[in-house]
């Protein structure tokens, strides 16, 4: 260390002397130079071996701090994200089968009615008119015809007279029954029970079987649909695991797939899903869009890191940097990593790590293969 002080003396004496070989010849200066080079060239070669000894002996010297974590084995889940629809069976407009002036409306909207119950009735003054008239027409006829049973009963008369009169009173009967039926018809009757969503016509207003006269709904049974990509159909299947959400609504349901379509629709390349979601009819409503996410691959015992973790080399493989302590000290060691699927920032690796194997977490973009580090918790 002397010899190294005294070196650079020598060198910081020559260079303040520069001013007084001014004078000198220039081979007197190009002499000087290179002895000056031949100095700086040998302090180089000292301070470095200097170092190096400082640096094997040196315990206060400061290495990357890093924090690690442990390789987990635990269940890995990965998911579809889509979009479906609310639905239900029970939602339909009833319509009128005949048409009319729409006489009385026997409920309002959002009123609960039962199924049977009589919603609206439709004009059917004209069919009770024509049914009054009838059975005056039918008394007349049971009359003759029972006169003329009585005397066919004696063998009194011709057959074909009692059989005119027992066709003629059968005939206005079937008269009246098919006029019943259309009178029954101006009736709006509740198919179902439910809630009375919407009343389209007002009294007064004419109707026909092309016109909605009331929406009906019945939201106990309801469910999500959706179209799902054609590449998962062997992974999504009945039973599936579904996980539904809603825009503004913290709730979650968990539900299962209880029905998937044999057919491929050509526009989209898709198939069809139904999810029941029985029970939740006081938060939701029909066409509601609804996000749905579709348990497509489960691993048991997997071994996942934090995505974020993962870096790429030049090659175009996937590493990290694993903790490897030697008697109390630590050094990063590149590992190549096998990734499988990634979901929430998760990722399943298939080959390079092991269960409790420790990996650099943060400080990880900073270090180097085989670098001493300072692991902290």
């Amino acid at each position: 260390m002397k010899n190294i002080s005294l070196l650079i003396l020598t060198v910081i004496t020559i260079l303040s002397c520069g001013e007084k070989t001014e004078k000198s010849t220039l081979e007197q200066l190009n002499l000087n130079k290179n002895n000056i080079i031949s100095k700086i060239d040998s302090l180089s070669t000292a301070l470095k071996s200097v170092e190096l000894e400082i640096a094997k002996i040196d315990t206060t010297k400061k290495l990357q701090i890093v924090t690690s974590i442990p390789v987990k084995n635990e269940i890995f889940k990965h998911y579809v994200e889509i979009q479906g629809v609310v639905k239900t069976n029970k939602n339909i407009e009833i319509r009128p089968e005949l048409g009319g002036n729409v006489t009385k409306i026997f409920v309002k909207e959002g009123q609960h009615v039962a199924a049977g119950q009589i919603l609206a009735q439709l004009d059917d003054s004209t069919i009770k008119r024509n049914i009054d008239e009838l059975n005056t027409q039918l008394a007349l006829a049971k009359t003759t015809f029972e006169r003329q049973k009585r005397l066919w009963d004696q063998k009194i008369g011709s057959e074909i007279q009692y059989l005119q009169t027992k066709t003629k009173k059968e005939s206005l009967q079937n008269n009246i029954a098919v006029l019943k039926a259309q009178a029954k018809k101006m009736k709006i009757i509740a198919p179902f029970s439910g809630v009375i969503d919407e009343i389209f016509p007002k009294v007064g207003e004419l109707t026909s079987p092309q016109t909605p006269v009331v929406r009906l709904l019945n939201l106990d049974k309801m469910y999500i649909e959706a179209d799902v990509s054609e590449k998962y159909v062997n992974a999504i299947k009945k039973g599936t695991e579904a996980i539904i959400s809603f825009e503004n609504n913290p709730n979650q349901i968990i539900s299962k797939v209880n029905q998937v379509a044999n057919f491929i629709e050509p526009n989209n390349r898709s198939f069809r899903i139904k999810v029941p979601i029985n029970g939740f009819n006081k938060i939701l409503k029909p066409n509601l869009i609804a996000n749905l996410k579709l348990n497509d691959f489960t691993a048991n015992n997997a071994i996942t890191i934090p995505s974020n973790l993962i870096q790429e080399d030049q090659k175009g493989e996937s590493f990290v940097f694993k903790i490897q302590k030697n008697n109390n000290q630590f050094k990063a060691v590149k590992t190549i990593v096998k990734t499988g699927l990634s979901y929430n920032n998760t990722t399943n690796i298939l080959a390079g790590l092991t269960t409790n194997d420790l990996i650099i977490n943060k400080g990880s973009r900073g270090v180097k293969n085989n670098q001493a580090i300072t692991v902290v918790n």
